[in-house]
């Protein structure tokens, strides 16, 4: 085995972000401990997809836990949709509703106003980023890293493919097809200078299971947010030992460090229900076909070091 990696130099500046997140499923609650507290990132805000009171209410217990405050907005304020998956509950206890009282396009608008070069993140169908777009018709945004998209095998080298996507050129993916009319426009709008998309055939090739569990239990330096990711996943593991698929959390990964990953630039096609990209020099779009997954999980854990273990799977 090879030795555990250095720590990754942090950028001198902390790369502002702008998180957008839903609660049906753990990554996004994992995701926001992991930017709340990153030492490379400046975590701007928060909007949570549709907003209700009890997702905001999870959402406030997290960063409350993390002893961190910042705006924290609702896209469909008044939403009577169940938006918070059994976990969350399981975790955090039943945190009180937060009644909405930030719209999710108006806020990341004055962000976006202050801060420019603000990465937005996005975790969720992408209904607020549709919002931003019609509602600020102003603004532009310089960077948007997205959980979503596929890279098939027209793409993605032999030694990389996953056995589970073998053969495939399209996919579904959650975040793009469930609001197609958002996707569409965000993935072909000239107001979005560079995006960034984490596609599903890399983020299905890294799991947060009891081996990695282990491998972190070694540490010796964690950041808050990181404790309380282990948290949750010990949680999670008793009752799924085969672990979690690390989808929102790469995708985080990928804004603080995208040489972690290899990219190609694409443009994104979309036929019967399924995703795909074929290449396309000039585009401004870029997905991810390959991760360096030592890279990658020394990013997660910073500022942390291993210490009794030898190295990362």
């Amino acid at each position: 085995m090879s030795d555990p990696p250095l720590p990754l130099p942090l950028p001198t500046r902390r790369i502002p972000v702008a998180f957008d997140m839903e609660t049906r499923d753990p990554d996004d609650a994992l995701t926001l401990c992991l930017l709340a507290t990153h030492p490379a990132v400046e975590l701007l805000a928060v909007t949570a997809t549709p907003g209700t009171p009890a997702q905001l209410g999870v959402i406030r217990e997290i960063l409350r836990r993390l002893a961190v405050d910042l705006p924290v907005a609702a896209r469909a304020p008044g939403s009577t949709a169940d938006a918070v998956s059994p976990f969350h509950y399981a975790w955090l206890g039943t945190p009180s509703p937060v009644a909405g009282t930030l719209i999710a396009h108006a806020l990341l608008a004055e962000i976006l106003q202050q801060r420019p070069e603000c990465t937005l993140l996005t975790g969720a169908p992408l209904h607020t980023l549709h919002e931003l777009l019609v509602h600020h018709p102003e603004l532009s945004i310089s960077r948007w890293v997205a959980q979503g998209g596929f890279a098939g095998d027209n793409l993605v080298p032999a030694s990389h493919r996953l056995e589970k996507f073998a053969g495939l050129r399209r996919c579904e993916s959650y975040n793009f097809g469930h609001n197609k009319t958002a996707a569409r426009a965000a993935l072909t709008s000239p107001r979005i200078l560079q995006r960034r998309l984490v596609s599903k055939n890399v983020t299905h090739g890294l799991a947060w299971d009891q081996n990695l569990d282990r491998q972190l239990a070694g540490l010796d330096e964690t950041s808050a947010g990181l404790r309380l990711m282990r948290e949750a996943m010990a949680l999670y593991l008793h009752d799924k030992p085969l672990g979690k698929l690390l989808h929102d959390p790469l995708a985080a990964v990928a804004a603080i460090d995208p040489d972690a990953f290899e990219w190609r630039e694409v443009e994104v096609t979309y036929a019967q229900g399924r995703w795909g990209a074929e290449p396309a020099p000039g585009s401004g779009t870029f997905i991810t076909v390959a991760v360096d997954r030592q890279r990658a999980l020394a990013t997660l854990v910073a500022p942390a070091r291993l210490t009794n273990t030898r190295t990362l799977p």
